[in-house]
């Protein structure tokens, strides 16, 4: 269990696009469960849409990449510093299931399904109560930055 503070100490992201608000549970190496608070307040609402507010899908799989980062770090028992950086290398069978909307709490569900040659590749599901709102698999990789 991560609260804010620790999120914060681990993913270098921040407002608007820190997607992750806690951490409910990791099994090292293998799941993480995390939750989005979605509100109105969020600055992506006033353009997407004014008429009838919902979460870009992008944002869903962007906040499933930064639960996967932190199962990573879990993993690999390393604190990422100013020189890492954790990218996407790719997305594939993204599907949006249902909106998301101002109010939703997003419990999200990431899974380790491989680590070869520094590329991690995750299984993610995103739900709002029972009904699943995305799912995704995530490639990702750290890198060094000068």
């Amino acid at each position: 269990m991560l609260d804010i503070h620790q999120i914060l100490k681990q993913l270098p992201h921040r407002y608007p696009i820190l997607l992750v608000d806690r951490v409910l549970s990791v099994e090292k190496g293998k799941t993480i469960k995390a939750l989005k608070n979605v509100s109105i307040n969020e600055p992506y609402f006033v353009g997407h849409f004014p008429h009838r507010p919902v979460m870009p899908g992008v944002l869903m799989l962007e906040a499933m990449a930064q639960a996967a980062a932190l199962l990573a770090f879990d993993t690999l028992g390393v604190t990422p510093d100013d020189k890492t950086v954790y990218y996407f290398a790719g997305i594939d069978g993204a599907r949006f299931k249902r909106p998301v909307e101002p109010g939703d709490q997003l419990i999200m569900d990431v899974s380790l399904e491989r680590m070869k040659a520094g590329i991690f590749k995750f299984k993610g599901v995103t739900r709002v109560g029972d009904e699943v709102a995305c799912e995704a698999e995530l490639m990702c990789t750290m890198r060094t930055i000068a």
